[in-house]
């Protein structure tokens, strides 16, 4: 999936991610997509929930050599 912004939490823990996050995605546009690359586990249930949570659209998770690439599109 082509993401229009990375944002690299690897070595960070919850709640870290989803803060970074969080702010990273009010640099977006609506409808940009973000990918948010992390080692901590917790992200594969914490990402969906604060999605459900914000209204941002979650796209999926793809699990490469330990770490998780989770995807976001931004919501207005």
């Amino acid at each position: 999936m082509k993401a229009d912004r990375t944002l690299d939490c690897v070595g960070l823990y919850c709640p870290m991610p989803i803060v970074k996050t969080s702010q990273e995605i009010k640099e977006l546009r609506e409808g940009e997509i973000l990918e948010v690359i992390a080692d901590d586990r917790g992200i594969k249930s914490d990402m969906p929930a604060w999605c459900e949570k914000t209204g941002h659209e979650f796209l999926g998770i793809e699990e490469r050599e330990g770490e998780y690439h989770v995807f976001v599109r931004k919501k207005g």
